[in-house]
């Protein structure tokens, strides 16, 4: 029997499609971020599991990817369902389809709900070419390296953000990507307040400034224009005048990447290539 890998409503309960109910109540075993989550969209949906119920969270997927292995060898079915949205999308599942796939025993998706996919379209932005980052990284200097090298980046760009660091996230992005660049913050998708607000960078994040809540995606327009040739004497020559003001090489390099819209390793090795 296949492992199933089935996408669960992030908001509305009504999204949960046929496919999903049939699975809830007749998988042998359901495989869940949140156990107490998914007996609350059971209670919902008004649907009684017939099948065992696992915890399968980022802590202890590795530790389940055994005995989930072994009742797909025994020809049961096995569901896994995350929180909200799909599973593999910044949530656990990859081990398990990925060990499942290796042995040739049977995945099939059962599609639905995703954030992504439903922020992107209603961001108002481009959705024909994109990428999705995930999460953003929770220390400043990591999130800005990071952001350093999206700058260039000429899709539509999507993160999921903690409500409580959205705003620093935003300033980030206006500070790195420009505060004219066009985005969207997409709260509470398909819930009771949901709001979508379209604005710059700049703005966005001086309306995030006093406090936000609710579950975030973040959508944000990709560069407009192709990055200045530049060559590797004139970056090293700009990092070098940035060390005679009292910054260190590191500082440095991070302020030309950020300026020019280029990758850090790629001023880096400018200056070390000289």
């Amino acid at each position: 029997m296949p492992l199933l890998i089935a996408a669960t409503p992030i908001g509305n309960a009504d999204d949960a499609s046929q496919r999903l109910r049939d699975a809830l109540a007749t998988a042998d075993v359901i495989a869940a971020e949140d156990t107490r989550r998914l007996r609350r969209l059971l209670t919902t949906l008004g649907i009684e599991a017939s099948g065992r119920v696992v915890s399968h969270y980022d802590q202890n997927e590795q530790a389940r990817l055994g005995p989930l292995l072994d009742e797909l060898r025994a020809g049961r079915t096995v569901l896994v369902v995350t929180d909200a949205g799909t599973p593999l999308v910044s949530d656990p599942g990859f081990r398990l389809v990925a060990a499942a796939a290796d042995e040739g025993l049977p995945v099939h998706p059962l599609p639905g709900p995703s954030a992504v996919t439903a922020a992107l379209a209603v961001s108002g932005l481009p959705a024909d070419r994109w990428c999705f980052e995930g999460f953003l990284p929770r220390k400043a200097g990591e999130r800005r390296r990071l952001l350093a090298e999206l700058a260039t980046e000429r899709r539509t760009l999507v993160f999921f953000e903690a409500p409580h660091r959205l705003a620093a996230a935003l300033a980030d992005l206006a500070a790195a990507l420009g505060a004219d660049r066009r985005a969207a913050v997409c709260r509470e998708l398909t819930k009771t307040y949901e709001e979508v607000r379209r604005d710059t960078l700049g703005g966005l994040a001086e309306w995030a400034a006093p406090g936000v809540r609710g579950e975030i995606t973040l959508v944000v327009a990709g560069a407009a224009e192709p990055v200045e040739v530049v060559d590797d004497a004139t970056l090293a020559a700009q990092v070098a005048a940035y060390v005679e003001t009292g910054l260190t090489r590191r500082d440095a390099v991070d302020r030309v990447a950020t300026e020019r819209g280029l990758s850090r390793r790629l001023v880096y090795a400018a200056v070390t290539s000289l």
